[in-house]
């Protein structure tokens, strides 16, 4: 599931990135928050905020975030609670991290590095978790798969091969476009460079030229327009940028379109699920721009209030992590013995922000969600980030054959903007009535990034693991609830708004947002606490 970025508009025209406690009596005489209406906050989020938004609540703050801050300090203070297991299906996390080392799960069955077995549970050295994709980091979508197999008979085959030439179409096109932009960016930049005799000037510079040759009056013209059409950008930093996206273009030509390149690299049978043991047991990220597990660990648990970084929804969880995404689209064997590691070495909660619109073999995931829901683990699942109604386009995995569902466990979660109002479901978000279940905040998303960064990023990808968040402290601070009654508590106990908002980032699509999912609310920490509280 790729990360959703900022569009930028260049020389004139647009050019978008494609790319247990029991309850104590105070909080059960506390109210649950339902509100139908807030105050628009007008001004911009303060750079606390930014950071932080997500925690905070509509009705204090009046930003669309899960009220964790306010839970913390008027529900749980100081209750740790039971310590829940939480396992991270992703690409590598970065168990060394500042922000993560402490809540890192470690299998205590396991005897470190002696390549054996130790715990007889088919994995050797699985200390902190076990890598499905091995040395794997590049990979096809699934669709190009599809085509590369010349599986004609396979029904999904002419629609994965119109929906390939449409991309390929799309990216070589904008490969063209960002090209000739990059050029006149860079040529521009150079012509200045020239005048001022050194690189750092400055807009007030720019605008201060006065002069007849056309060479440098253009070069002035194009600075002024990046400046005035992307965050008041310089060239410099527009050309850093605009190669940044050459580079995510290429990557999506070379790898993920490519029907003759092949990046799985564990030896198994793909199409044989039986076929196990492959992989190893190291979990972090191969390469440093291997970002999401750490960004997606660090929303669910980072460690709170230590002075660094970011905190995480939930406080007493240990983070297992399954390494089975690559920079492409997961296969469904490594997602569904993924799912069953996670269950049968005591996880209690699963965050899988990752997704497809082909799966050959979603009956296999299927199986594992319903084996999850059937041994008592909360599934939680992002919604999507292709602005579609997947109640009508497919997103897996998922857990229905025709709205007839298999877990009453799993949660599909889909992505909510920083600003209460019109535009508060995240442009790229997914939705839909029957298939996407709550909404949390997606969009600008602040977390762990490796080696000890931190980093804003964007998509359904940060939404389902703050959801996995609470589920996680509610299953800390109510063990005796089931997976069952911990979804419902999340659905149930969120904000019922009847705002209508702009769907799919398309002006002319305004919903009502309790139609855009089956609660029809925003996930709220605090009403969770609460309703979870009064359930014996």
């Amino acid at each position: 599931m790729k990360f959703n970025h900022k569009p930028f508009v260049y020389i004139g025209f647009a050019a978008t990135l494609l790319l247990g406690c029991g309850a104590t009596s105070d909080i059960l005489s506390t109210p649950i928050e339902n509100i139908d209406s807030s105050p628009i906050k007008v001004t911009d989020l303060t750079e606390v905020e930014e950071k932080n938004w997500g925690h905070l609540d509509l009705v204090n703050d009046t930003i669309p975030g899960m009220a964790v801050d306010k839970a913390y300090a008027e529900i749980i203070k100081n209750k740790k609670g039971t310590k829940v297991i939480v396992a991270v299906i992703d690409s590598g996390i970065d168990i060394d991290h500042e922000d993560l080392d402490g809540v890192i799960w470690t299998n205590k069955g396991e005897i470190p590095n002696n390549g054996k077995d130790d715990d007889n549970n088919g994995y050797v050295d699985d200390i902190h978790g076990w890598n499905f994709i091995g040395d794997g980091y590049d990979e096809q979508l699934e669709y190009v798969r599809l085509l590369a197999s010349g599986n004609t008979s396979d029904p999904r085959y002419n629609e994965a091969k119109a929906l390939y030439e449409s991309e390929y179409q799309k990216y070589t096109g904008t490969k063209t476009q960002y090209e000739q932009i990059a050029q006149v960016v860079k040529q521009s930049d150079d012509v200045l460079a020239a005048h001022f005799k050194k690189r750092d000037y400055t807009i007030q510079e720019v605008n201060a030229i006065k002069t007849e040759n056309q060479e440098l009056a253009k070069a002035k013209q194009v600075a002024q327009n990046i400046h005035a059409s992307a965050d008041g950008a310089s060239l410099s930093k527009a050309t850093e940028e605009i190669n940044g996206i050459l580079n995510q273009i290429n990557e999506r030509l070379n790898f993920h379109l490519n029907k003759n390149f092949s990046g799985r690299k564990t030896g198994d049978n793909i199409n044989d699920l039986s076929d196990t043991g492959y992989g190893n047991g190291n979990v972090k990220p191969v390469k440093k721009d291997e970002s999401h597990g750490t960004h997606v660990a660090g929303i669910i648990a980072a460690e709170r209030n230590n002075g660094k970084g970011a905190n995480g929804v939930a406080n007493n969880v240990e983070i297992m992590s399954i390494r089975s995404t690559p920079n492409g689209d997961e296969y469904d064997k490594d997602v569904a013995l993924a799912i069953r590691y996670a269950v049968d070495n005591g996880a209690k909660v699963i965050n899988g922000s990752f997704g497809k619109s082909f799966s050959p073999h979603s009956e296999w995931v299927r199986d594992a969600i319903k084996y999850a829901s059937d041994n008592d683990v909360v599934f939680v699942h992002a919604a999507g980030n292709d602005s579609n109604n997947v109640d009508v386009k497919p997103n897996f995995p998922d857990d229905n054959v025709n709205f007839v569902e298999v877990s009453n466990t799993y949660i599909r979660v889909g992505s909510l903007a920083p600003k209460y109002g019109s535009k508060m479901v995240s442009g790229f978000s997914n939705y839909g009535k029957k298939n996407v279940d709550i909404f949390a905040p997606g969009s600008e998303i602040y977390s762990t990034m490796p080696e000890n960064e931190y980093d804003f990023n964007g998509g359904t990808s940060m939404a389902a693991p703050a959801v996995a968040g609470i589920a996680a402290l509610i299953r800390s601070q109510y063990p005796h609830l089931t997976a069952a009654q911990v979804k419902q508590v999340i659905l149930d106990s969120g904000l019922h708004l009847t705002t209508k908002v702009v769907v799919g980032g398309d002006a002319s699509n305004v919903k009502p947002f309790a139609d855009l999912s089956k609660s029809g609310t925003i996930a709220n920490a605090y009403n969770a606490l609460i309703m979870a509280s009064k359930i014996k």
